[in-house]
Order: structure tokens, then sequence, then C-alpha cells
């Protein structure tokens, strides 16, 4: 029990003692769970100010531009690390030995395939289906081929999950835009890191030789690692709520897939593509950065600025350097859409209007103009975004499951109608 509490005076009701408790690092929190008791609850629109779970997980800290796993800082893991490596952070709470990660990779690397039926569920969508789409749908079908560890109450259950949802989901993934495209599905290569693997799976085709660029196939690892996890957002307290029923692993993922798909979310990305576009040209730049000053217009610039983050996006400094060095390898410097991003980037970190908002360019902005030049459709963004984020939701799935966790069930203010008599259809 904590020795710190807050008290709580309730007009016409005896004051309530709630325990304040204090994590590790972060702010302390008021337990009140004591409420119910009292026939009462709190109110707390969008769950901003409610930590709904213990996590050892991810800590983040918005107005310092802090983003730590298992402690270390995003920088370093993006630039000293690599994604597998700090999917084994995420699950384990350490960084893995020589012996773990080589271990771990190699389990990986033998559950990249995924079962030949599975081809067979992607017939069954449109053509033009929007890959969020169809990984919506082949992810939650994964439980119907994995019965053999779905007890989400054996520990061996929940590890071989994890490893066949990190391992199939560049494969899924793949599968989705090759689909898409009308071009033959490529099978996982053994050879290849996780990361090339992806982009082989991406891009080559049966009468070419796909040739992957160190570059590219890194600063594809630094987008994964950089969206691994980030906390109890909306997909991953989607998870959560989902994975406290008791449902399979594959579903739980799903429902976070499903969530990551709002424009708001995981499509932020998508939609810094869009507004490019919308732009359409650098002469016309000036005029919706005036549009975006303008309270009274509704448009406004994404990919600036973060819910979270108060200050600069520490995702977003790792990757403008990725950006840079993806535009030099590729020569991009010249791209229409590109140019306007550069620009706008400049007008950000030297406009008082946005300096002193903080609208700093965050890690979506970088993240689609990397994406973007790399030749992957905007359509795909939400994809990867899912792809990289596999291994936070796991992990913080694993998290409740282990901790026994009750189930999600948030409460409402009711403001409908008191209760009434039902009035016969004729005297309506």
């Amino acid at each position: 029990m904590s020795d710190k509490k807050a008290t709580l005076a309730i007009p016409g009701k005896d004051a309530i003692d709630l325990p304040i408790y204090s994590g590790s690092i972060g702010p302390d929190v008021v337990d009140v769970g004591a409420l119910t008791g009292q026939g009462m609850f709190t109110y707390d629109p969008g769950f901003v100010s409610t930590a709904a779970c213990e996590s050892k997980i991810t800590y983040i800290d918005g107005g310092k531009g802090v983003l730590l796993h298992g402690g270390y800082p995003i920088e370093q893991l993006a630039n000293e690390s690599d994604f597998l490596e700090t999917c084994w952070l995420l699950w384990n709470g350490e960084l893995p030995t020589a012996a773990e990660k080589e271990a771990f990779v190699e389990k990986i690397t033998m559950h990249t395939m995924v079962h030949d039926q599975m081809a067979s569920f992607f017939k069954g969508f449109r053509r033009d289906a929007h890959p969020m789409a169809i990984l919506c749908g082949v992810v939650g079908a994964l439980s119907a081929f994995y019965h053999d560890s779905l007890d989400i109450t054996n520990e061996k259950h929940r590890n071989i999950s994890a490893i066949r949802l990190i391992a199939k989901m560049p494969t899924l993934a793949a599968m989705a835009y090759k689909f898409s495209v009308g071009q033959p599905f490529v099978y996982p290569r053994n050879d290849l890191n996780y990361s090339e693997n992806f982009l082989n799976m991406m891009f080559s085709t049966p009468c070419e030789d796909y040739q992957i660029s160190p570059t590219l196939a890194k600063a594809m690892d630094k987008i994964f690692i950089l969206h691994a996890d980030h906390e109890q957002n909306a997909s991953t307290s989607t998870v959560r709520l989902a994975g406290s029923t008791g449902t399979n692993p594959f579903a739980a993922i799903a429902a976070g897939i499903s969530a990551l798909w709002g424009p708001s979310h995981g499509g932020a990305n998508e939609a810094v593509l869009d507004m490019l576009n919308e732009i359409g040209d650098e002469s016309r730049i000036d005029e919706f950065v005036a549009k975006a000053k303008d309270k009274n217009d509704p448009f406004r610039l994404m990919g600036f600025g973060h819910r979270v983050y108060k200050n600069f996006d520490p995702r977003a400094k790792v990757m403008k350097q990725t950006a840079d060095e993806v535009l030099g390898e590729l020569g991009l410097d010249n791209d229409p859409l590109l140019k306007i991003a550069k620009r706008l980037e400049q007008i950000a970190l030297e406009d008082e209007y946005f300096v002193e908002k903080k609208l700093y360019p965050n890690v979506d902005f970088y993240s689609g103009i990397i994406l973007k030049a790399m030749g992957i459709p905007t359509s795909m963004f939400t994809v990867i975004f899912a792809l990289g984020r596999t291994p936070g939701w796991i992990a913080h799935w694993n998290e409740m499951i282990a901790d026994n966790s009750r189930i999600g069930r948030p409460r409402q203010l009711y403001t409908g109608p008191t209760q009434r008599d039902f009035t016969p259809l004729d005297k309506r």
C-alpha cells in the first residue's frame, strides 16, 4: 500500500482517501478505485488523464521529448541497435546476449513463410481493396491456422504466437502490396535480414533481379524501430482492451491494426503525402502556410507537432537524418513533392509562428518523405506502420496476460432520457 494519499471531499458524503502511487519515473498517479464503492466514477473523455494499466515497457516524457524502451533512449536504439533486437527488448525488458539474439533471429527467419492456403484469402478481396483492409482480415485469419498455440495462459504458446506474428507480418504486408498491383507473391528468403527480406518481397519480381540497397534497408529498419512502441496509444490500448477478454493474440493484433488505420493515428504519414499533393507546387507554399496560420481556415499542415510531444519528437531527429541519406542515395533532391516537403521543413524550423507553438516536423512527416522516395505507395504507409508496431502490441498484450489483468470495462456519464414507459405504436 502507498504511504501517500489524496483526500477527496464530496458534498453530502464522507471524505475519501485515495492512494497515490509513484512509478520508477514520471508523474504520480491517484488510485480512484474506491470511488465505485461510493457510487461514483471519474469522468475523463479520451482517457487523457487516466492510467489504465501498470507497464514496464515504454516511457514517454512529452515535455522533454523523451522516449525510452526498457530505459534505453530511442535515439540510441535507432542508431546502434536493429529492429529484431528492439523486438526482444520490448518483449523481455532487457537487451539480448549475443547467443540469445542469434537464436531469436533464427526463429524469426524460420517462421517467415505463411501457409500456402493464405493466398486464397487474398483472392477474396477486390482488386482495389485498401492494403489495410486486407491486412486486418489476413492477420485475424492466422488464428484459423495455428490452433496449437492459442492457450493464452500458456507462456510457451504466447511466445510462439509472438514469433509467428513478428515473422509473418512482413510477408503478409508485402503480399497485400503485391495483390494490389497485380504482381505474383514473392516468397521470403532466409539469406536476407528482416528489412532486406521485406524490401525484396515488396519490389522483386520473377523477371528481374532486384538489388537491395544497404542504405534503403537500413532506413526501413530504422522506420520499424521508431514505430515499434509508443506506450498506451489508441491502437495499443485497443489491443489491451481486446486482449483483456481472453481473445487469441491474432484477433487482438487485428483489432490494433483496425485502430491504427484511422487518419488521426497511423494514417498521419499518409496524410502528409496527401497534403503535399494538395499544395502541388512550391509556388503555392506561402499560400498554404498562411491558411495553416488562419484560425478560421480548416486547413492544417500534416506532420507537424504531436499530441504527446510538446517539444521536438525524438524520433523525428533520427528520421530527418535518415531522410537526407535516402534522398541522397536516390538522387531525388529535385522531386517536386519532396522539394515542397523540404521547404515546409525549413519554414517549420525557422518561422516564428511555428517555433513559438513548437510545431516541429514529427516522425510522420519524415517517414512519409522516406517511403515516398523509396517508391512505396501511400496506401502502404499505414501497413508499414502496423508492421513496425507489431512487437509493441505483442509486448503489451503479453504483459497484460501475464499480470492476470481484469477485463477492461470503462464507465460513462449518462446524459440520455430517464426511465419512461413504452408507448404503443398506434399512440405515438
